[in-house]
């Protein structure tokens, strides 16, 4: 199973009445319900992102039909909502947390809808969610200058290491953004294994810093779902979001190019 084809779903806020920013990357309790329960009449296992990393990374065997469910950001309705279903099923997953969004004293504001607290947080962790790091406010790290970056990275962890005990192992990038540079700062902080989107599976050959992740969204119907986990008409599925992410590409590049020029005529 070291070259097998993993689905590893990303997930934001699963709440019946998000705000207007989460509404189209949420999906209802019901709906998270549904397609939790197809994952476990299809003979799917659930494993964390650290669990698939090492056993990719050593070698070692993986369950027959392995897929990963992830939250990102660190919204409540995770606890509210998807954990207790969760544990229906004895389910493995990951949530990465934006820490400079989550209530309590480490908030710097401009969080996107109701968050989980550090409370919840350890109540997570406590059920078996591996706890990962998703930046401390949420930036596009690839348009940060160094020392910025290193600062989201770092902070992130140590606020997780402080409020937990546990140094988090894996990490998600912010937007699914990031380059070189950016990969290269997340294994120096110290982080195990890193996730993309880029809506496809993910396969070993990937490396551990750049494994790609299925968007479920609030529009995904329980048949789409179905054919995503399978691993069926994925290209069809997302090629608006393809062609969206080629253009903005481009005028991202744009932009880093310009503020090299501007940085080197200071």
């Amino acid at each position: 199973m070291t070259d097998a084809r993993v689905p590893i779903l990303m997930y934001h806020a699963v709440s019946a009445e998000p705000s207007d920013a989460t509404r189209a990357l949420s999906v209802t309790p019901e709906a998270f319900a549904e397609q939790m329960a197809v994952l476990a009449d299809l003979g799917l296992t659930p494993v964390c992102t650290a669990e698939l990393a090492e056993r990719w990374r050593f070698g070692g065997p993986l369950p027959d039909r392995p897929v990963l469910v992830t939250f990102d950001d660190g919204y409540e309705g995770v606890h509210r909502h998807a954990l207790p279903v969760l544990a229906k099923h004895s389910f493995a997953a990951t949530v990465f947390v934006t820490t400079g969004w989550l209530r309590g004293p480490h908030n710097m504001g401009g969080e996107l809808d109701t968050m989980l607290d550090w409370d919840q947080v350890r109540d997570l962790a406590s059920a078996g969610v591996e706890i990962g790091g998703h930046s401390h406010t949420h930036p596009q790290l690839d348009q940060l200058p160094d020392g910025h970056l290193r600062q989201e990275l770092i902070l992130c962890k140590e606020i997780v290491q402080d409020e937990l005990g546990s140094v988090p192992a894996s990490f998600a990038y912010p937007y699914g953004y990031s380059s070189r540079r950016v990969r290269e700062a997340v294994q120096e902080t110290g982080y195990g294994q890193a996730l993309a989107v880029n809506n496809g599976l993910a396969r070993r050959r990937q490396g551990p810093y750049t494994l790609t992740r299925l968007t479920v969204r609030r529009s995904t119907g329980i048949d789409e779902f179905t054919r995503l986990v399978e691993g069926r008409r994925i290209v069809r599925s997302f090629a608006g979001d393809r062609a969206l992410t080629k253009g903005y590409a481009l005028v991202r590049r744009a932009r880093q190019v310009r503020r090299k020029a501007i940085r080197s005529r200071v």
